[in-house]
């Protein structure tokens, strides 16, 4: 996959390529990233890519010139069928399904806005897809587009050690991923469940399926709403929600 990432601060996506699977990635060849500067598209002596907006209000907008330039030097590099992404607070949250989507293409634009915004006219010419990573504002869109980055590299074939691990993680299956133990056996008094050194895999596998469901039952119930449960599934959730519930209740029992 070829990526290219539109941003003033070129230094810190670079800066952050070459650690863990993300660096792994890069240096296997399974993924490329680039980066253009909207600035080395400016005409004026003081390499101005920022303007105060029309109708007044705070701060300063990325003009259109320099943008749009830098994005179709950007978009001259990828692979035909790749899309252009914007990063915006008014943007589509970035999920799992829409991140599968995104690691299927060729190659990608991310474009790291600055100051208060992007002017509208660059937005509705050049790009496809405004992302957002979540209900807060950052100061630019350097960090969204390198997680972005860092979860498709992830991905791609032949970037983890163990492809299991994508698989079992987090929000594969629709579901936050269980508690995890390694070495010691028992620390400051708290001991590895017993299961897990069972060498029952068929135990350990559902012991690790309940611990999920009920993890996104206590902490992210709104998934489980868009979760299919299947007959096993529904069945451990009641049996985690029904040992959930003894145990809240035995300290006032005592």
């Amino acid at each position: 996959m070829r990526i290219e990432v539109v941003t003033l601060f070129p230094d810190m996506i670079r800066e952050a390529l070459g650690y863990g699977v993300l660096g792994r990635a890069i240096v296997r060849g399974l993924v490329s990233v680039g980066t253009e500067d909207p600035r080395s598209h400016t005409q004026d002596v003081h390499r101005t890519v920022d303007d105060r907006p029309y109708g007044g209000g705070p701060g300063m907008l990325m003009k259109p010139e320099p943008l749009c330039a830098a994005i179709r030097a950007a978009q001259a590099r990828v692979p035909e069928g790749s899309l252009k992404v914007a990063f915006s607070a008014q943007g589509e949250v970035l999920g799992t399904p829409r991140l599968a989507a995104l690691s299927a293409l060729p190659g990608l634009v991310l474009v790291a806005g600055r100051y208060e915004g992007i002017d509208e006219r660059a937005l509705e010419s050049l790009i496809d897809l405004e992302l957002s990573l979540g209900d807060y504002v950052l100061s630019g869109g350097e960090l969204p587009a390198l997680m972005l980055i860092d979860a498709i590299a992830r991905r791609l074939p032949g970037a983890l050690g163990d492809e299991r691990s994508s698989i079992e993680e987090s929000f594969a299956e629709g579901l936050l991923e269980g508690p995890q133990y390694t070495r010691p056996e028992l620390y400051e008094g708290r001991a590895v469940p017993a299961v897990l050194l069972s060498g029952d895999h068929a135990a350990i596998r559902r012991w690790r399926l309940k611990q999920a469901l009920g993890r996104t039952w206590r902490r992210r119930p709104e998934l489980l709403a868009r979760h299919e449960l299947t007959s096993e599934q529904a069945l451990l959730l009641e049996e985690f929600i029904s040992e959930w519930h003894a145990a809240q209740r035995a300290p006032d029992e005592q």
